[in-house]
């Protein structure tokens, strides 16, 4: 599949140095660079980029407002956002977005490690930069001190031993964001229940529109682009404050609304079946009894 010609796709560390106007890296396969060494020449306006490899961008501090969501949110003491191989990165719409520390590294740095294999659990590189990990206080002198740890590995002279430091530092530091990111789905509860409601809200919306009759059933990627998050964004929040991923919330506000019907109405099961938006009536009965362990007909005829 061709590329399309407006993305100016990097396939390198050296390439990407290169472009920055920078010394040739220190490791073919992994660098950090320093925005605030970098002139703002070498970005041109409106030229969206792809890269080859993982990129994790550390921000010690946030100038203004950054997007959250559907909203704006203030946090001063910085953050992380994290890009995976192949994705489009927009322009930025102001010069500081390029302020902060890059860590880039190349899939075949870490092929041959554990983490090789472990990285695609690491859900935040499935999601927008919007959606960025905002750091406490404490945090950011926590992933500072990882970013001098990998910064002063680079520097050491290369020996038999610096890929595996490297890759456990790395690992260390993606671990770290793990868990800030659990906390953020925690501490921002007020911000994640606006979200929750949304959803609430656009499945009842969907169901009472009769969108199901017209579309069958309501899908994650629906979901997630009515709310403007990431699919991987949207399920780990949901499955870090209800312990259910995206996928399965849909399917319980199925069973709800099935069992309204079961209990309000005289539609038989083969058209609530329709109703809802499937396109077998069996596939219906299937999912409500895995979700209730009784049958539409006997949740029904408990009502009798």
């Amino acid at each position: 599949m061709q590329r399309q010609s407006n993305i100016n796709h990097i396939k390198s560390i050296s390439q990407l140095v290169r472009i920055l106007g920078l010394p040739a890296p220190l490791h073919p396969l992994v660098a950090l660079v320093d925005y605030n060494n970098v002139s703002i020449e070498m970005f041109p306006k409106g030229q969206k980029t792809s890269f080859d490899f993982y990129k994790i961008s550390f921000k010690p501090t946030f100038i203004g407002q950054i997007k959250y969501g559907q909203a704006y949110y203030d946090f001063e003491e910085g953050g992380l956002a994290f890009l995976k191989p192949n994705q489009i990165v927009f322009p930025p719409e102001d010069i500081e977005s390029y302020e902060g520390i890059a860590l880039y590294f190349h899939p075949d740095f870490i092929r041959n490690y554990p983490l090789g294999n472990a990285i695609n659990q690491y859900g935040f590189f499935s999601y927008d930069v919007s959606e960025a990990l905002f750091l406490s206080a404490k945090e950011k002198e926590i992933i500072t001190s990882l970013f001098a740890s990998i910064a002063n590995e680079l520097h050491n002279n290369i020996d038999s031993f610096s890929q595996d430091v490297l890759v456990s530092q790395i690992e260390l530091l993606l671990n770290y964001s793990n868990r800030f990111y659990n906390r953020q789905f925690i501490t921002r509860k007020s911000i994640n229940h606006d979200i929750i409601t949304s959803l609430d809200k656009l499945l009842d919306n969907y169901f009472e529109e009769e969108n199901s009759l017209k579309n069958g059933l309501p899908s994650v990627k629906y979901i997630s682009t009515e709310l403007k998050l990431s699919q991987r964004y949207l399920s780990d929040m949901l499955s870090s404050l209800t312990g259910l991923n995206t996928q399965q919330y849909i399917q319980n506000a199925i069973i709800e609304k099935a069992k309204e019907k079961l209990s309000m109405t005289n539609l038989s099961v083969s058209e609530i079946a329709y109703e809802l938006g499937f396109e077998h009536s069996q596939s219906f009965s299937k999912l409500f009894k895995t979700k209730t362990n009784v049958s539409p007909l006997e949740f029904r005829q408990s009502f009798n």
